[in-house]
């Protein structure tokens, strides 16, 4: 899997505090933030909120949709697709124009998904069990 740097918002600061953690993955960041728990232990050895834990664990996991790299899940994540399971409820053209509408305003990423991708992240989604919990 991803470097942990590979989730954008992670910030560098951030990333070393998890990598100091042993979380250098993002494949250890969803087994070791799955629970509430879990993100707990981490924010104890991290110093890091859990909230924040909890966002780029969900990251993470919105990742694992085919097709769906770092830079489309922080889109996904600023038009309020943050979950897999958010994701699989919406409809591809009005996800394209809410997509288009942040990225003129905040210049996220330099290309902008086609419908047919977003399409297909819906439907893999569908298929895509969460790995976190709680």
């Amino acid at each position: 899997m991803a470097s942990i740097a590979s989730i954008r918002s992670i910030g560098h600061r951030n990333a070393t505090k998890l990598r100091k953690a042993n979380v250098r993955t993002t494949e250890a960041l969803l087994s070791q933030a799955a629970t509430r728990k879990g993100r707990s232990v981490i924010s104890e050895r991290t110093g890091l909120p859990t909230a924040d834990i909890l966002k780029w664990a969900h990251q993470a996991d919105m990742m694992r949709v085919s097709g769906s790299g770092s830079e489309y899940t922080d889109l996904l994540s600023a038009v309020g697709v943050d979950t897999i399971k958010v994701l699989r409820r919406r409809n591809a053209e009005n996800l394209m124009e809410s997509m288009s509408y942040v990225n003129i305003r905040r210049r996220i990423v330099q290309r902008l998904p086609t419908l047919d991708m977003i399409q297909s992240w819906i439907d893999d989604s569908a298929t895509t069990e969460p790995l976190i919990t709680s």
